[in-house]
């Protein structure tokens, strides 16, 4: 009998060996259940054309044909991923809607004589918990930013607090990207459904009675929009600052970003779009500095005449309430293992 999961706590902590996928490998790709390894039942040029059978000939006829196709994948899956599992091995099985694909996968499975079970509602199930996590349900946590100038290494001051015990989620690895003009990462963004699901994901794994702490983001990291829900508790979140002098980060920032400094063709595409607001002048001396390989001065102009005056201007319009603030006078590994430390202090003491 199917399993229903009523909260996404509850589904995240299934307690089977494995997850199992059984989807198209599109729609795999698009999102997933975190860990759900992929065993498409149909592949996606499969399921297209079962899906033509079912609206031109017949739902009988989908089903029939549609039956010795996931048999044959079953058993492709099992001869190709499931040699080594022995007879105590769980496998939770789910599909989109929890229906004939899942069932079928899960019989299979089930007649070997490994106890499996299937996720009543499927994907959509888990789809229906991450939308209401964050599109409906107000964040339970106590959120606190962290905040300061672009080149205050926040988010590797951020992925410290958890080794001193303290909550945090990491937008910007979750959406693989660095949040700034040049922040691209390799691997490209995940589709929007799987930046929400790991939001929702990652906050449902957390104590909702202590602090969790977000890095101060726009409402869009790369191409990501952060959902509304959190997006409101961020709006409303108290902060701590970062500080730290122009040259600190200067030498931070020719360190963080050597790899895109490597691409002068991508680095100076990412400029042009500044262009309409900067000036064509000051543009044009960032190509100029970029070609000269001058990244320090690059990154200095870039501090001082583009991203501290953003943020200046941002930081007038919202007015946020700024709790506490940390001055790290360098940025090397001495210099954030310490601004974490005295960050935490300021958490604990909420």
């Amino acid at each position: 009998m199917p399993l229903q999961f009523d909260t996404l706590s509850d589904l995240l902590n299934h307690g089977f060996d494995t997850v199992i996928d059984v989807r198209s490998p599109a729609e795999y790709a698009e999102d997933h259940v975190p860990g759900a390894v992929s065993m498409p039942a149909l592949s996606n040029a499969e399921r297209a054309h079962i899906g033509t059978i079912y609206k031109q000939v017949s739902p009988f006829e989908a089903k029939k044909a549609g039956a010795v196709l996931v048999a044959r994948n079953a058993a492709t899956a099992i001869e190709a991923q499931m040699q080594d599992k022995d007879g105590g091995w769980r496998p939770l099985v789910y599909c989109w809607r929890g229906g004939q694909r899942s069932g079928s996968f899960s019989t299979i499975l089930a007649q070997i004589g490994w106890r499996t079970d299937t996720i009543k509602g499927g994907y959509q199930t888990y789809r229906r918990l991450v939308y209401r996590a964050v599109y409906e349900d107000r964040v339970p946590h106590r959120v606190v930013l962290l905040d300061g100038l672009t080149g205050t290494a926040k988010t590797e001051i951020l992925n410290r607090l958890p080794d001193l015990g303290i909550q945090v989620v990491d937008l910007e690895g979750l959406a693989n990207h660095r949040g700034s003009l040049i922040g691209a990462l390799d691997g490209g963004q995940p589709s929007q459904k799987a930046f929400e699901g790991a939001i929702a994901c990652a906050l449902a794994q957390l104590d909702p009675d202590r602090p969790v702490v977000f890095e101060a983001e726009s409402s869009k990291i790369g191409r990501r929009i952060i959902p509304p829900m959190v997006w409101e508790a961020m709006c409303a979140a108290p902060r701590i600052e970062i500080r730290s002098p122009v040259p600190s980060r200067v030498e931070y920032l020719c360190r963080a970003y050597a790899d895109a400094a490597a691409d002068t063709d991508w680095l100076k595409a990412r400029f042009q779009p500044i262009r309409h607001h900067r000036g064509h002048d000051l543009v044009d001396r960032w190509e100029a500095l970029l070609q000269a390989g001058n990244m320090p001065e690059l990154a200095r102009s870039l501090i001082v005449d583009h991203y501290d005056p953003s943020y200046t201007k941002s930081r007038a319009a919202h007015d946020p309430v700024v709790i506490g603030a940390v001055d790290v006078p360098s940025l090397d590994d001495a210099g954030q293992d310490a601004a974490a430390r005295n960050v935490a202090e300021i958490v604990r003491s909420l």
